[in-house]
């Protein structure tokens, strides 16, 4: 057998190294910019390690035990969770109705298309100085309008879940168009065969929404939960321009909204506690990987269930 010559033996390897010369530079800004980070994180997160120090003492896991005695981390992750609830499952469900409109026959759809958006692409200073004006206690259209009806005004700082609900739609008023446009673009994937099919057995526009159209749209809707996962319990510039608005810092007067990642914030970089800060990184790294490992299990099991319509 002839021995290869040397195109061939260059051909075969740029066959076999090619690729992974192709996705290293991505492998190598994760490292950098993403892994990097995180590992150095939970090894600064085992020390006593304030701003200045030279020589930080070893504590071992002793920001953890710290961590998980201090009442002021649970009073901020249960509002984390308490605006994520309260901004995540509306702003999923009228994502999907907005998008359901935007597929019909509207006159001037990018128009409509691009409106939706604005919310997203507007600055956040602007976002949090026209809510904070919408919620204020004394002036606040809001509570003009809730004096308008008989009802007593609200003082949407002061309040806990008042509070949770004006940053809740924040959060709805700049996401919920952004996710409109990712279920939309797989509304109009989905071939009109099935529609048209749907139509001739004498299904009305409700029951082939229902019955056609959801349970296509699974894999993106559980896209969607998913990065509104990850983003509701990373939360952060909402509740911090909805404080600064106010004239309070980080979450009101009495923490009553303040999330995990103020509290990390507070404690990083004014309090310069990095040791202990880390640690709320990284516990609030390990609660994201359950939530979205419970997402994993969810779409396994409606995976195995059949994603077609019935």
């Amino acid at each position: 057998m002839a021995r290869p010559t040397l195109r061939q033996r260059l051909s075969t390897w740029d066959v076999k190294i090619s690729p992974y010369l192709y996705i290293a530079p991505f492998f190598l800004v994760f490292g950098l910019v993403g892994l990097f980070p995180l590992l150095y994180t939970g090894y600064v997160s085992l020390f006593d390690w304030e701003i200045g120090d030279d020589q930080p003492g070893f504590a071992g896991f002793g920001n953890y035990v710290r961590l998980f005695g201090d009442d002021r981390f649970w009073n901020a992750l249960v509002n984390t969770l308490s605006i994520f609830v309260l901004s995540s499952g509306p702003q999923i469900v009228i994502a999907v109705l907005l998008a359901a409109l935007l597929n019909t026959r509207l006159r001037g759809p990018t128009g409509w298309r691009v409106g939706i958006l604005l919310p997203y692409a507007a600055s956040l200073v602007a976002l949090g100085i026209i809510f904070a004006n919408l919620f204020g206690p004394q002036y606040g259209l809001v509570n003009s309008v809730l004096e308008l009806l008989g009802l007593d005004r609200v003082d949407w700082q002061a309040d806990r879940f008042a509070s949770h609900l004006a940053i809740a739609v924040m959060v709805n008023w700049r996401w919920t168009g952004y996710n409109a446009l990712i279920v939309l673009a797989a509304m109009q994937a989905i071939p009109k065969e099935i529609n048209e099919a749907a139509v001739v057995d004498g299904a009305g526009p409700v029951r082939r929404f229902v019955s056609v159209t959801l349970p296509l749209l699974r894999p993106t809707l559980i896209f969607v939960v998913i990065t509104s996962t990850i983003g509701g319990l990373q939360i952060f510039t909402e509740p911090k321009l909805f404080d600064t608005m106010q004239g309070s810092n980080n979450g009101g007067s009495t923490s009553q909204f303040q999330t995990v990642t103020l509290y990390l914030y507070q404690s990083g970089f004014e309090n310069f506690e990095l040791g202990y800060a880390s640690a709320i990184a990284w516990v609030l790294f390990v609660i994201i990987l359950v939530f979205a490992f419970v997402n994993f299990l969810i779409t396994r099991r409606l995976a195995g269930t059949g994603g077609g319509p019935r």
